[in-house]
């Protein structure tokens, strides 16, 4: 659901930073001339029918500009808005080894994950590792491990020496770990 919403956001703010850039690249173009003939504001104003619109409101000139102008500032530091949210990356979760006065020892997700795989493939029996690297908001973890195994290897066994060969990355990392052990060309549901 979290992805969905993060996929929706992202696709709004996308579409609506391009809507935002087509009328400020229009307004700028029409922004270079005068009078009513060729790109002008007074002819803008004619092709969006603004004069019929103040006719049939009732608003003078003044306040009419106040509020373009307003607008005008709130578009652009929306626009503003946008792009930060859009273009800066997130924090970067981190798994985190030790904390105090001097600072952070962390370790990235994915080469915690590759050295997890490297000594998971490392098990006999095991014929293909696929780890997983969550790390937790306060320290630690969670480590998932699907060691495919060979017919001959017990499940509980290969489990067992998986959980032994991780013990001195997951226990320093403060990582709990969750092992699956299916037989290769199998599927886990």
């Amino acid at each position: 659901m979290i992805l969905f919403a993060r996929l929706l956001a992202r696709v709004v703010t996308f579409v609506v930073l391009v809507a935002l850039a087509v009328a400020g690249l229009a307004l700028a173009v029409f922004c270079i001339g005068t009078g009513t003939d060729g790109p002008s504001l007074a002819h803008l104003a004619g092709l969006l029918h603004l004069a019929a619109l103040r006719n049939t409101t009732g608003e003078g000139p003044g306040s009419v500009a106040t509020i373009a102008g307003l607008c005008g500032i709130g578009a652009i530091l929306l626009g503003l808005l946008l792009l930060v949210g859009l273009l800066v990356p997130r924090r970067e979760r981190l798994v985190t080894l030790a904390h105090d006065e001097k600072g952070t020892l962390a370790a990235r997700r994915r080469p915690l994950a590759q050295i997890a795989t490297a000594l998971v493939e490392q098990v006999r029996g095991v014929t293909e590792a696929r780890v997983r690297v969550r790390p937790r908001r306060r320290g630690g973890g969670r480590l998932a491990v699907r060691a495919s195994r060979t017919r001959p290897a017990e499940p509980s066994e290969v489990k067992r020496t998986v959980q032994e060969q991780l013990a001195g990355l997951t226990q320093p990392f403060a990582l709990t770990t969750r092992v699956e052990a299916p037989r290769r060309g199998s599927r886990v549901e």
